[in-house]
């Protein structure tokens, strides 16, 4: 507030002048705009940033799921993509990996139209997805911070400490630039709870209904089909949206008259169909252009699921492993935070109240409702996937913006205290607790992000750039060469260690890793199944004679044709260069210093690269190596004797 001066005549009172920035205690819409302006385009940098800053290796899916697919989808069949079981029976949406494909295909015209050094071309490619995802990332971060602002008001200091919580949050920054499907579900769902007509929640003697209104009609279209999208994607996303609507109709811990009249359902229901059903035709176009015939995605999941049972193939986890690991994990040092706001806006009565502004005062009946509905939407998705088997943390993530919104008033008012007058600033307190959660949450965030599994990401370049030198005639992304000399790299890793084409690039740079395809042939609960060991289990497997593994594998199925018994198979091709962890440098100096020395490899160490300070996976342990195998001149040659062409 400005000071006036006293003057030393009187003079009749004139009309009342307002600050252009404020009118009846709301911000100017010249103002709200520039605002909204400014948010987004830092928040855009900042996740673009972000983006590059992310150099580890976190799950398989985010590249498996994604970018190889869309490698295909921009370059061909003949292109090396790996397409993984899940692929092959149509239990994945193509609409996710059509964004990336469509943008390496934009990008790969373009940069060939200018004639662009072909390395740089790679490296383009490599770093596009991530940038992609980072303006979904910052979409993300600035739809939290939006309905936060319709939630608590543009006078309130929550949504601010939201917009910062989702900042400083190290899950953020370590998974919101990565292209899980998970990430994208993340910012559809926010985004749709954004444009939720959360009025319906309203008392009704404090406010009349206003769905027919067009501006709010449009906004519950693009909010339902946002959602539509969201559950093509991931059908867990479903119970969300049934927990919301749940609570809206039936008004159960909600207080007040319900607004809704006698034409709000239909046109509820009416809104909803039409909305589901043109994001349904643009997943079924895309499927059957992808796939080449009709098929239904979502159902395949849901059959497969439910009567192979193939979820329980990647692990089982105990029934409390959201409450205990999940939740902790989204959270991190805001933990205590979301824990209270849950049980406030679930299990107490009483109003929470804006003790983030000049005169801290009860939140309205409808932002009461809103969060007790978020609230009810949170417990009731924990609830039902806790009951499934198999488990991960980015399979929850989509509630980590709500977790954000709930726990904002809470945050604001213990680390400040509301001023005493508008004129005067938030003061601080609690400096040097507020100063080691975000100590906690930097130094997690650049651990996890630059120093923890960076070796999968790195080993790729390497392979990338030594193809680039050995074969600078083969640099091309439309058609692999008519004669591929070699088998470039074979990967005795755990399955999916690393990344793929998306890294890889060249069709040319042929690569072989061993595979953990699930037990399709089998029924669920026989011993068949129990006793299953896909090919990285069989190479791990110790053998029962010497108590070693990884021989008795090279011997009998990747190269049986060199010893006595192969019976006339026909084995793998001897790479150039073989990558593994650490640990198996001894089982291979054995294999091929013993009854491998026929096979004239001499292994030498040629890269290496440090993967962390823990892995939970002993066959991840230790560093990352390349070895060259001495087959090969370093300008390439012809394929070793035996060697098959077979190539994922």
């Amino acid at each position: 507030m400005v000071k006036m001066e006293k003057d030393t005549v009187k003079k009749p009172p004139g009309p009342r002048i307002e600050k252009p920035a404020e009118k009846d205690g709301r911000v100017h819409a010249q103002v709200a705009a520039a605002q909204v302006r400014d948010i987004l385009s830092v928040l855009l940098a900042f996740r673009f940033i972000n983006s590059l800053f992310v150099k580890t290796f976190f799950q398989p899916d985010e590249y498996f799921q994604a970018l190889e697919p869309a490698w295909r989808m921009a370059f061909g069949e003949g292109s090396g993509a790996w397409m993984t079981w899940e692929w092959e029976y149509q239990l994945r949406s193509s609409l996710h990996p059509a964004v990336f494909g469509a943008a390496y295909k934009l990008a790969e015209t373009v940069m060939s139209a200018m004639h662009l050094f072909p390395p740089f071309i790679a490296s383009m490619l490599v770093v596009l997805p991530g940038a992609l995802q980072s303006v979904f990332a910052a979409l993300g971060d600035f739809y939290t911070w939006k309905l936060a602002m319709d939630v608590y008001g543009r006078e309130s200091y929550a949504p601010w400490a939201a917009l910062w919580m989702t900042v400083l949050n190290p899950w953020q920054w370590y998974c919101s630039t990565r292209t899980f499907s998970n990430s994208l579900e993340t910012t559809l769902t926010i985004a749709a709870l954004s444009y939720w007509p959360w009025e319906l929640l309203a008392d009704a003697k404090e406010t009349k209904e206003r769905l027919k209104q067009k501006g709010r009609l449009n906004s519950l279209r693009t909010s339902l089909f946002l959602a539509a999208i969201a559950v093509l994607l991931r059908p867990t996303n479903l119970f969300i949206w049934l927990g919301i609507i749940a609570l809206t109709l039936t008004r159960l811990t909600l207080d007040g008259q319900s607004p809704i009249t006698q034409t709000t359902f239909p046109a509820l229901l009416r809104e909803t169909v039409l909305c589901g059903s043109v994001a349904l035709a643009i997943s079924v176009v895309s499927d059957r252009l992808y796939f080449g015939f009709w098929t239904f995605p979502p159902y395949k999941w849901l059959y497969f699921n439910m009567s192979q049972s193939l979820a329980v193939f990647y692990g089982r986890m105990p029934w409390h492993y959201y409450l205990s690991q999940g939740i902790p994990l989204l959270t991190t040092t805001f933990l205590p935070f979301a824990l209270l706001s849950i049980y406030k806006a679930t299990l107490t009565s009483a109003k929470p109240t804006t003790l983030l502004s000049a005169r801290p005062t009860s939140l309205s009946t409808t932002s009461s409702n809103t969060l007790k509905t978020l609230s009810f939407a949170l417990i009731g998705m924990i609830t039902i996937l806790s009951l499934i088997s198999h488990k991960e943390v980015r399979f929850i993530y989509p509630l980590l913006p709500i977790l954000h919104i709930l726990a904002a008033p809470y945050v604001t008012s213990f680390f400040t205290t509301p001023p005493t007058t508008p004129s005067k600033s938030l003061v601080l307190r609690h400096k040097i607790f507020l100063a080691n959660i975000l100590s906690i949450n930097l130094l997690l965030a650049g651990y996890l992000s630059l120093f923890h599994q960076p070796a999968p990401i790195s080993v790729l370049s390497f392979l990338r750039s030594e193809y680039e030198r050995l074969h600078p005639d083969s640099l091309s992304l439309s058609a692999p060469p008519q004669e591929q000399k070699e088998l470039f790299a074979l990967f005795l890793t755990p399955c999916h260690t690393t990344p793929w084409r998306s890294h890889l690039v060249w069709p040319g740079l042929r690569a072989r890793a061993l595979t953990c395809e699930p037990p399709l042939h089998t029924a669920p609960g026989t011993p068949e199944r129990e006793n299953y060991l896909d090919e990285a289990d069989r190479f791990y497997a110790e053998d029962a004679e010497t108590g070693k593994y990884g021989g008795v594998f090279l011997r009998r199925e990747m190269w049986p044709q060199f010893f006595d018994g192969g019976d006339g198979r026909k084995g793998e091709e001897i790479p150039r260069f073989v990558v593994g962890f650490e640990g198996i440098e001894g089982v291979l100096g054995e294999f091929f210093g013993g009854e491998g020395e026929k096979m004239g490899v001499k292994m030498k160490k040629v890269w290496e690269g440090w993967n962390g300070l823990v892995n939970e996976d002993w066959r991840r342990g230790g560093r990352l190596v390349v070895w060259d195998t001495g087959v090969y001149p370093d300008g390439g040659g012809e394929v070793a004797d035996g060697g098959s062409k077979d190539e994922l």
